[in-house]
């Protein structure tokens, strides 16, 4: 239903400043220095978090991956692993385990790895509190303990 009357336009409802009074209005867009800073910002911080997820995720110097296992009498289980390293010359430890059918650890071994290749295959059989069902490597080292170092 119409008035008779236009409806006002966004023209005519604006209330406009005496330029004198106030300077020319300006459109609202940021200044080019924040937007600057901001990249650089947004660069710096995604920067960082690369770096912190690159050490943490990258690979590790030392390996291990499981090659076969084996159950033996006596809840014993035999495990062969691959061990892969960076540095031939350094010795390493490698902590392998056993777990039981509930899927708790019942057994855990660590294997000294001597130095010479880059690839190394060992063997080792590890003793188990209950019946063993599957054996696994916890993680690698160069961080061998003293008591295995010893001759």
């Amino acid at each position: 239903m119409s008035t008779g009357q236009d409806a006002p336009s966004a023209e005519s409802t604006r209330t406009d400043v005496p330029e004198d009074r106030y300077g020319k209005t300006r459109a609202a867009k940021p200044a080019r220095w924040r937007r600057l800073v901001f990249g650089l910002v947004a660069l710096l911080v995604s920067g960082g978090i690369a770096y912190v997820a690159y050490t943490n995720f990258g690979s590790a110097p030392i390996e291990g991956e499981r090659v076969s296992f084996d159950e033996k009498p006596g809840d014993a289980m035999e495990i062969t692993i691959n061990v892969t390293r960076d540095d031939v010359n350094r010795p390493g430890v490698c902590v392998v385990r056993v777990r039981d059918k509930a899927g708790a650890e019942s057994g855990r071994k660590e294997v000294l790895i001597q130095p010479g290749s880059k690839n190394s295959r060992v063997t080792t059989t590890i003793k188990s509190i209950g019946r063993p069902v599957t054996a696994d490597i916890f993680g690698c080292s160069y961080d061998v303990p003293r008591y295995l170092s010893r001759p």
